[in-house]
């Protein structure tokens, strides 16, 4: 059976430390050389290690409007509850409210929706990843579409 992880589980210790990106590539590293995996999650610091061993990538193409609007609801789900996410960490209505990207996940939403969006696109058509089967999905009702 295929082991899942979400890499947010690795990099967000307690705290919030981020995991240094050497141990954080280690335990990638160590999660890939595995036959069978899924992983959840993008970090450009381990992205090489994942999509060398990948065979597919699913990539969640939706509007920013929607987008924002599911990590809005979930965060103030979140902070409400005081769900405890990864490493003993919840979120925060301060840290909800951040102005700083680092701090707030609705900032770091709202600025890299279109970074990462153009990142995916180009990645798709990259012959370095010509072995990946990259599944395109555009909204909650459409299903997945293969890219070309």
């Amino acid at each position: 059976m295929a082991r899942f992880v979400e890499l947010d589980s690795i990099f967000h210790q307690p705290n919030w430390e981020p995991l240094p990106v050497p141990q954080l590539r280690a335990a990638v590293a160590a999660i890939v050389a595995a036959d069978a995996w899924v992983i959840d999650g993008n970090y450009s610091a381990v992205r090489d290690l994942i999509w060398a061993r990948a065979d597919t990538v699913v990539f969640f193409d939706l509007p920013r409007r929607m987008v924002m609007r599911q990590v809005g609801w979930r965060t103030a789900r979140r902070a409400t509850t005081g769900a405890e996410l990864w490493n003993g960490n919840r979120e925060s209505w301060r840290n909800a409210l951040a102005l700083h990207r680092d701090e707030s996940i609705l900032r770091w939403a709202w600025m890299q929706h279109t970074v990462y969006r153009e990142r995916f696109r180009a990645a798709m058509t990259d012959p370095q990843w010509s072995h990946i089967d990259f599944v395109r999905i555009t909204s909650r009702r459409a299903g997945p579409e293969a890219a070309d």
